[in-house]
């Protein structure tokens, strides 16, 4: 009967909306927490639900995230406690010096955060509302500043060794082979549309969208070792420098000949020969007639599928690609400036009024603002969060006051507390209140402080409480007003930064030995506009469009270069490029003089040479709503 349930008993989970997979891994994740909970209690620490906090946070689903983010984790609580015992120190000066330095700080951190990635970009973020957890919590006592210190820093360390070792008992490791696959497969069907005759516009999209998606996804397989981590830079190069075989104008423009050898390459692929695969690339590059944007993709590419097929078994340093990717500066100074204003107007609020519970409010805003500033969507994001922390906070009331009032010893508190914790897999596994879990979990253990005897008033933890949930609100509002973010305003962003690529680009007298540079970025800022447009319900076509655009004029501004320093040319040909240059560098403002000098240059020049001017000329047209009249 008992092995019948167990068979029957993840279908009736799906059947009423839970993930029997997120379940489990919740199930490991709250019996850790309870395990952290329960040790850091019997060693003695005075905040032992800050272990429990730690597990999860800290936990993942594959080993070699756990152990990295664990680390910086770590690094970033060491960071952020030694800022906030400073804090405090300084608050003794005067009080407005806590507020300021914390909002200083904080803004810093959120602001280099936002142009970090991964594990490193959350170390980061952490080291700013760590500060505000250990200068705000004990704010009142500043001769017990380094004693919480010391305590945080302990509970921290104790929840990260028992995740750990949880974690890596039961959490798989990455299979990196799967990732190999995928890419493999997402290369042959590549290449089998750079080689139809037939335009694919569908067929376009749908595969820039998944390598879009893949990309995006890289991080994580990278996390927890060094090889790892150097095989997601040969991976991410890679896709980057397979980027134009979707972008191209695909159809008969190419000789017949380029498009036999590019199938040649999808079937080596397939068959796995590298070799032959790279020797048709080269074959294709020297067909007469190939525009010559795509033989140099095609050159680009042949280099990376070489460095990702002799992939070392050890790290060691190899040359590779240059890797400028995108970092959103714009975003990141506006995140800070959010933050920085956030916390010193809430933050005045709090010194001038004295409101008891405002440090609670204050150290929800730190995490608010900064934290989740670097998520695509944060004021959607807010609405969420208030509901999972309304959760916590109910939920930690109704633990100081029905249930740990029947307790006896702290002991039993700290037993009584266990189940509201196990609680938590039930909102990680349904679909409906996954979303709110998280802050569930986290604001029932920062508002569960045993000490026994029970200590403070009903009223005093409806308060704290108040302050609690106000945090989100005050974030949304500062998320809606102050430099509001959403994803159109994201999509725009990125727009605009390789706007600003192809301005330098033309305007650069040395752009030609920074080729390599440019290209990477406005190919990863091409590929992170189409999963903006995705999520933003823009057409993909745009998005799709714009990036060719840019490209195309980016490709041109690079020939124009050429023109200008090849002493074989005409004096009026490098005039003429020069020019063209110029007002690439003012397109924004000046577009149809732009577009003019190009279709000047394509009279000039013959074959897919006038086609790659040409095509630029479209670029032009297809940028018109993005750019200013000229």
């Amino acid at each position: 009967m008992s092995a019948q349930l167990l068979r029957t008993l993840p279908f009736w989970l799906s059947a009423h909306g839970f993930d029997p997979a997120r379940m489990g891994f919740a199930g490991r994740t709250a019996v850790a927490a309870c395990i952290a909970f329960v040790l850091s209690w019997m060693i003695g620490l005075e905040h032992p639900q800050w272990a429990a906090m730690t597990v999860w946070a800290a936990s993942q689903p594959t080993r070699g995230q756990l152990w990295e983010k664990s680390a910086f984790r770590v690094l970033g609580s060491i960071s952020g406690t030694a800022i906030g015992i400073g804090l405090v120190l300084a608050m003794q000066i005067h009080p407005a010096l806590l507020v300021i330095g914390l909002a200083i700080w904080v803004s810093a951190c959120t602001y280099i955060g936002n142009l970090q990635r991964g594990f490193t970009a959350y170390g980061t973020v952490l080291a700013g509302y760590t500060a505000a957890m250990v200068s705000l919590l004990d704010a009142a006592h500043p001769e017990h500043v380094m004693a919480l210190g010391a305590d945080r820093l302990a509970t921290v360390l104790s929840g990260v060794v028992v995740a750990t070792l949880i974690g890596s008992l039961f959490s798989p490791k990455a299979v990196p082979g799967q990732l190999r696959q995928k890419v493999i497969d997402l290369l042959i069907e590549m290449f089998d549309l750079a080689a139809t005759a037939e335009p694919q516009a569908g067929k376009q999209r749908a595969l820039l969208s998944d390598l879009a998606a893949i990309e995006e996804g890289l991080d994580p397989h990278g996390a927890g070792s060094l090889r790892s981590r150097q095989s997601i830079r040969i991976t991410r190069a890679l896709l980057i420098a397979a980027t134009p075989l979707i972008l191209w104008k695909h159809g008969d423009r190419q000789p017949a000949a380029f498009r036999a050898e590019l199938t040649q390459v999808a079937k080596a692929l397939k068959s796995g020969d590298f070799a032959a695969a790279r020797a048709a690339l080269i074959r294709a590059t020297r067909i007469k007639g190939v525009s010559p944007r795509f033989s140099e993709t095609l050159h680009g590419l042949d280099q990376a599928l070489l460095r990702w097929q002799d992939q070392p078994s050890e790290p060691r340093r190899v040359t590779a690609a240059p890797l400028r990717l995108h970092r959103d500066w714009v975003g990141a100074r506006e995140a800070g400036l959010r933050a920085l204003g956030a916390l010193l107007l809430f933050g005045g609020i709090w010194l001038a009024t004295g409101w008891a519970v405002g440090a609670f409010m204050l150290l929800g805003l730190s995490v608010m603002i900064s934290l989740f500033s670097t998520f695509e969507n944060p004021a959607q994001m807010m609405r969420s969060v208030f509901f999972g922390q309304l959760l916590g906070v109910t939920g930690a009331i109704l633990l100081r006051w029905l249930v740990w009032p029947l307790a006896e010893s702290e002991l039993q508190m700290i037993l009584l507390t266990l189940p509201f914790i196990l609680i938590g897999p039930l909102f990680v596994g349904h679909n409906k209140t996954v979303a709110m879990s998280f802050d569930y979990n986290m604001v029932l253990m920062l508002m569960s402080q045993p000490h026994w005897p029970l200590t403070g008033s009903f009223g005093g933890s409806v308060a704290a409480g108040l302050a609690v949930i106000s945090a989100p609100l005050a974030a949304l509002i500062a998320y809606l007003t102050v430099y509001p973010v959403s994803l159109k305003r994201r999509v725009d962003t990125v727009l605009q930064a390789m706007l600003h690529d192809l301005r330098d680009l033309a305007s650069d007298p040395k752009a030609l030995e920074a080729r390599p540079h440019w290209r990477a970025r406005l190919y990863h800022r091409t590929l992170r506009l189409v999963r903006l447009s995705e999520r933003a319900g823009r057409a993909q076509e745009e998005a799709l469009e714009a990036g060719l655009a840019v490209l195309n004029l980016g490709q041109v501004a690079m020939w124009c270069h050429r023109i200008a320093q090849d002493t074989e040319q005409s004096a009026s040909d490098r005039r003429a490029a020069r020019t063209a240059l110029l007002r690439i560098s003012q397109i924004e403002m000046k577009p149809a003089r732009a577009r003019s000098s190009l279709a000047g240059l394509s009279r000039r020049r013959t074959g897919p040479e006038a086609a790659l001017f040409l095509d630029a000329v479209a670029g032009i047209d297809a940028l018109a709503p993005s750019l200013k009249k000229g």
